[in-house]
């Protein structure tokens, strides 16, 4: 059949790219693939400095061509990877793409300087050997050497760049390309912890099996609606719900398994049995990385698809999500009351800001839009500073995350207890913090939707979980320390940048949020 075709003289068409509006995207993929080579061929002592120096380098790269980008860019956005004669391209840079970019590539800058710290952990948080087993004298003193997996720095671009690529994706297929590029290097990033090696592996394992049960369910969500819409792209989706002859249980059925996709990579109840035990498990900054920038993804990913595609079917879909929402906000206020670790602990406050989150998607309002936008903006700033925090606590054998370790921690570090509380009341969404602002603008948008019954059953979960984290306060600052309890390590310049980055962006969202919200409001999805 090729032959057949280049012997009637015809030619494979080239995509038209627009270089400008996807360069961000490019940048950070270019660096990743160089990353891996440079893995191959540089001596090992000489690979960390300079895969710092390159992850960093191109997100701050990609952020210089975001801000050059964005003072021309048109006013309804584009679609870009168009073959010829095609109306939509499979990438839509838009004014949402372009703040989800923006906020992906703030929340990349301090997840990989969390990641590429070594002033905590000898060597670095991450173990030397991926395959090293745990337990065991050898395996110990092998786990204690200063040598670190550098391959962390590549995985954490490419992720990153499915990230990217996902919430622009203008297209079924395209999307789940995407996520397939970003949950590859957090499956392994899960599994390189230097301590805890079992749980490590362990949550490494889980997270890949159930993700890939759940990008099956996407895949085959994304057949159904090819079946009844005769195309993968969004507007040709909706264009088919608004008016057709076909059977409407394809595309019900058919959005019912691309949303359950998406809801299990945003850690929503009840698709968040993952969550607790991955957070746990993995490294201290993967977990940071995957809380703040995987819910992103997940999120931006989740608007476009509801608001472009499936809109017209909005009085089928939305009492399943208003239902979802209720059971996430349950789920991770009322089993984060029985957590005694912190990281399964913030993982369930991960599950009940999920359900808030989906509030706001379900509002297909420009207010729903940008209030959800400006929420994903404020939680991953806040959530990536707290387990920067967390990695401050140690003892013998490592993060002392128990809560029992933490009792009495404001009379030994007067500064982090303060810093960690500051940040565990913007989580509960107390005023004069960025967590206060997301929800009132949340709330607000659902309200003016009609989604009041709604909004009061939030409000209840707002309160209930607001006691795990005054629980963390009292205990820091009410309680004795224990005579040989865990130390408070001085954190290194990475992880000193990352963690004032994200608790002045708290801060700063949470007093002056104006700027945020006009960006957030500059525009919708391209059509």
């Amino acid at each position: 059949m090729p032959q057949q075709f280049l012997a009637q003289g015809g030619a494979i068409p080239m995509p038209q790219i627009d270089y400008g509006a996807v360069m961000p995207v490019l940048i950070v993929l270019s660096a990743a693939a160089i990353g891996v080579l440079l893995e191959a061929f540089l001596p090992k002592h000489q690979r960390w400095s300079v895969q710092v120096t390159l992850s960093l380098a191109a997100v701050v790269g990609a952020g210089v061509a975001l801000g050059a980008y964005l003072s021309g860019a048109p006013d309804g956005g584009v679609t870009t990877f168009k073959a010829d004669g095609a109306v939509a391209g499979a990438i839509a840079v838009d004014a949402p793409t372009l703040f989800l970019w923006g906020t992906l590539l703030a929340l990349g800058l301090a997840s990989l300087l969390m990641i590429g710290d070594r002033s905590l952990e000898p060597g670095g948080a991450f173990v030397s050997q991926a395959g090293l087993q745990g337990g065991g004298l050898q395996t110990r003193e092998r786990a204690n050497t200063t040598g670190m997996q550098t391959e962390i720095f590549p995985l954490s671009l490419f992720a990153l760049g499915g990230m990217m690529t996902f919430v622009a994706a203008n297209d079924l297929l395209t999307m789940f390309i995407a996520l397939e590029v970003l949950s590859l290097p957090l499956y392994l990033m899960c599994g390189l912890a230097r301590r805890r090696r079992l749980l490590s592996q362990e949550a490494a394992v889980k997270y890949f099996l159930l993700g890939a049960f759940a990008s099956a369910f996407f895949l085959y969500g994304i057949a159904l609606l090819y079946g009844y819409a005769g195309s993968v792209k969004l507007g040709a989706i909706a264009a088919a719900t608004a008016g057709t002859d076909r059977s409407d249980t394809l595309l019900y059925a058919g959005i019912a398994l691309v949303v359950v996709g998406l809801l299990f990579k945003g850690s929503v109840g009840p698709f968040h049995t993952w969550t607790p035990d991955v957070y746990q498990g993995a490294p201290t900054p993967v977990t940071g990385f995957m809380a703040a920038c995987t819910k992103v993804a997940a999120f931006g990913a989740m608007l476009r698809v509801l608001t472009v595609a499936f809109e017209p079917a909005s009085w089928e879909w939305e009492i399943p999500l208003w239902l979802i929402a209720v059971i996430s906000m349950a789920i991770g206020a009322i089993l984060g009351l029985t957590q005694r670790d912190l990281k399964r602990m913030i993982a369930y406050s991960s599950i009940a800001h999920a359900g808030f989150l989906v509030v706001g998607a379900m509002t297909l309002t420009e207010d729903g839009l940008s209030a959800t936008l400006f929420y994903l903006l404020a939680y991953g700033f806040t959530t990536l500073a707290v387990f920067g925090v967390i990695s401050l606590v140690r003892d013998a054998n490592g993060e002392a995350t128990d809560l029992s370790s933490w009792a009495g921690l404001a009379k030994r570090s007067p500064l982090v207890a303060g810093v960690f509380t500051f940040l565990l009341l913007a989580l509960a969404g107390i005023p004069l913090t960025s967590g206060f602002i997301g929800k009132f603008a949340v709330f607000s948008a659902a309200i003016d939707n009609g989604n009041a019954a709604l909004v009061v059953i939030a409000l209840v979960a707002s309160a209930i979980a607001a006691f795990f984290y005054l629980r963390v306060v009292v205990l820091m600052y009410f309680s004795e320390p224990a005579p040989e309890g865990p130390a408070v390590s001085v954190p290194g310049a990475f992880t000193t940048a990352a963690i004032t980055l994200g608790t002045v962006a708290t801060l700063v969202l949470g007093v002056l949020p104006a700027f945020a919200l006009d960006w957030a409001s500059a525009g919708g999805f391209a059509p």
